[in-house]
């Protein structure tokens, strides 16, 4: 069974606002920004446990080309996308979400 994927309200701003800064960068670059994650996403939901735990039950993937993690939850019915993160950002700003 494939699980679908769920965001959270924030998650989801900051995936829309990444690739909207790096389309205004360069056009083209916000295109790849989403589907350089959207590859992330489609491992996910091929290999949801693939990846590493790193706080409790969140797990984190990387994101190719860009310093973006995914942090994500596998739930029984559906994975939860807690950030797209910026990893040169401090990481508080995604962990009270947990």
């Amino acid at each position: 069974m494939t699980l679908p994927i769920i965001f959270h309200p924030e998650a989801r701003a900051e995936f829309d606002d990444s690739a909207v800064w790096y389309e205004r960068q360069r056009p083209g670059l916000g295109a790849d920004f989403l589907a350089r994650v959207q590859l992330v996403f489609d491992r996910l939901v091929a290999f949801p446990r693939m990846h590493q735990v790193v706080v409790r039950d969140v797990r984190r993937a990387v994101v190719s080309k860009f310093p973006y993690v995914v942090y994500y939850r596998v739930r029984p019915d559906c994975i939860e996308v807690i950030a797209v993160h910026n990893s040169r950002r401090d990481p508080a700003r995604w962990q009270d979400r947990i």
